[in-house]
C-alpha cells in the first residue's frame, strides 16, 4: 500500500512539474510574429500631463497605491540597500546639438520630452521601517547620467553613462564625499535613450554585471561602431577581468537573479521601424556566452530584412527570448518579489516596468506587469499589475511613465515615475 501511494504521489508530482514546464513552453511558443512592414512604422510621442490631486495609478483589488516621494527631477532608477535606505538616480536623456549626426537624431531632439539630467543620487531613510521615509538626503552629485547603483564589499558603485565608479560606503552616512575610483570605462551616447547603464552583483558578490545598450537602432552606422555595446559585460569588483557575458541584446536595462537559482534575467528593448507589432520587447534568462540576435535577427532566427544575408553563423545560434512583453513597450525595470506581504501568487514572481515608447500607432506600455514564477522559471503569461498611466489614448496623453521597480523591506513595491517626478508605493491592504 505504501509503495502504491508513493507511486501515485510521484505521478502527481511529475504531472505538476510537467504542467509548469509546459505552461512556460506553451507561452513561448504562442508568440506569433507578423512579417516585417506588415504595418507602416509610426512616430507617436505621448504628452505627459501629470497627476492631479489624489489621482494615482491603479493596482489590483486588495492593494493600495500612495506616493512615496514627489517633486524629484526625473527619478529614473531605484536601489534599496540591505538596511532599507532607498537610493534614487535622478537622471535623464541628453542630446547635445553638437552630437546630432543625422536627421533622425534631430527628430528625436525636437519631439522627445526634455527630461534633462539632474546627475545626482538622492537617498531616503526610513528609520522605523514602516515604509514611510523620515529623511531625505543628497547622497551624490555632479555625476554623468547615473543609472545603476550597487552596494558591495563596503563600496557604493555607480554606473554613469560612460563609466563605473566606486565610492567608499558606510551604512550610517547620509552623504558621500569619499574619494572615488573609476574602475571601468564604458562607451557613451547612442540611439534615442540608450544611455542607461545598469549594474548588479552575482549572489556570491564575486562578479558585477553591466548592461550597455546599442549605439544605433540596427547597426545602421556600421557594426564597428558597436564596440562593447548591445551586451551585458562581466567584471570583477575591482574592475579587472572585463569580458562579454552575453551579446546581441539591443538595449538591456533591468536585471535580477531568479529566486532559488543562479540564473540572471534581463529586460530588453528591441528594435524599431519594422511596424506596430515588431519587434516585441522581452525578458529573458541570460546564458553565459549567449547571443540573442541583434542586429541580424530577432526573437531567435527571424532575420531582420535590413541585414538579410549577413552573419548567418550568428543567426543560426540566436537564442529565443523567454517571454515577450509587447512591441514598443520600452520594458525597463525588473525585480523579483522575494517578500511575503503580497498574496502568495506574487511570491518569487517578476515585476517589470514599461515606460512606453514612440514607434507604434497606438500607445503601448505605460504600466507595470507581473510574470508569475515557480521553481525559478516562468509559470504563466504576463499580466497587468499597475495601470492607469494613460489619461487619454486618443489624444496620446499620459499622467506619467513608470520605469524602475523595487521592493522595500516591509514588502511594499516602489515604482519610479520619472515623467511625473514621483515614486509610487504599492502595498497589500
Amino acid at each position: 500500500m505504501k509503495f502504491n501511494k508513493c507511486l501515485k504521489l510521484s505521478g502527481v508530482l511529475f504531472m505538476v512539474l510537467s504542467n509548469l514546464t509546459l505552461q512556460a513552453q506553451e507561452y513561448k511558443d504562442q508568440v506569433v510574429l507578423p512579417e516585417p512592414y506588415a504595418t507602416k512604422s509610426s512616430k507617436v510621442f505621448s504628452k505627459v500631463i501629470g497627476w492631479k490631486g489624489n489621482q494615482a495609478p491603479v493596482a489590483p483589488k486588495g492593494f493600495a497605491v500612495t506616493k512615496f516621494a514627489s517633486g524629484l527631477e526625473n527619478p529614473r532608477w531605484l536601489y534599496v540597500a540591505k538596511n532599507g535606505d532607498v537610493f534614487v538616480a535622478e537622471s535623464g536623456t541628453r542630446i547635445p546639438k553638437s552630437k546630432r549626426s543625422d536627421e533622425k537624431d534631430e527628430f528625436f531632439a525636437s519631439k522627445a520630452q526634455n527630461f534633462g539630467s539632474a546627475n545626482r543620487i538622492t537617498m531616503f531613510r526610513d528609520k522605523d521601517k514602516d515604509g514611510v521615509y523620515e529623511s531625505k538626503y543628497s547622497y551624490l552629485a555632479n555625476l554623468n547620467q547615473p543609472f545603476g547603483m550597487l552596494v558591495l564589499n563596503n563600496y557604493f558603485y555607480v554606473a554613469n553613462t560612460d563609466e563605473v565608479l566606486r565610492f567608499p560606503y558606510h551604512e550610517k552616512d547620509t552623504t558621500n564625499t569619499g574619494k572615488y575610483e573609476k574602475i571601468v570605462e564604458l562607451p557613451s551616447g547612442g540611439y534615442n535613450n540608450h544611455w542607461t547603464r545598469n549594474i548588479i552583483a552575482n549572489p556570491e558578490g564575486t562578479k558585477i554585471y553591466i548592461t550597455v545598450g546599442s549605439e544605433s537602432n540596427v547597426a545602421e552606422r556600421g557594426i564597428e561602431s558597436e564596440y562593447k555595446r548591445a551586451n551585458i559585460l562581466e567584471i570583477n569588483p575591482d574592475g579587472s577581468g572585463e569580458r562579454i557575458y552575453a551579446s546581441g541584446l539591443r538595449n538591456p536595462n533591468g536585471m535580477g537573479w531568479a529566486p532559488g537559482t543562479k540564473t540572471l534575467w534581463t529586460a530588453v528593448n528591441e528594435r524599431d521601424e519594422l511596424g506596430d507589432e515588431l519587434v516585441p520587447d522581452y525578458v529573458t534568462s541570460v546564458k553565459d556566452g549567449g547571443f540573442y540576435g541583434w542586429p541580424y535577427s530577432y526573437f531567435g532566427q527571424n532575420v531582420d530584412p535590413r541585414h538579410k544575408g549577413e552573419r548567418a553563423d550568428l543567426v543560426a545560434k540566436a537564442i529565443v527570448p523567454d517571454i515577450a512583453l509587447g512591441s514598443h513597450t520600452a520594458s525597463l525595470g525588473l525585480t523579483f518579489y522575494r517578500n511575503n506581504s503580497f498574496p502568495k501568487k506574487y511570491r518569487n514572481g517578476m515585476f517589470v516596468g514599461q515606460h512606453g515608447s514612440w514607434n507604434r500607432s497606438e500607445l503601448s506600455g505605460y504600466k507595470v506587469v507581473f510574470v508569475p514564477f515557480k521553481k525559478g522559471k516562468p509559470s504563466g503569461k504576463p499580466e497587468d499589475f499597475l495601470t492607469g498611466f494613460i489619461a487619454n489614448a486618443e489624444k496620446k496623453e499620459v499622467y506619467g511613465r513608470p520605469v524602475a521597480v523595487a521592493a522595500l523591506p516591509d514588502g511594499s513595491l516602489l515604482v519610479s515615475d520619472d515623467a511625473a517626478k514621483t515614486i509610487w508605493r504599492v502595498t497589500a491592504k
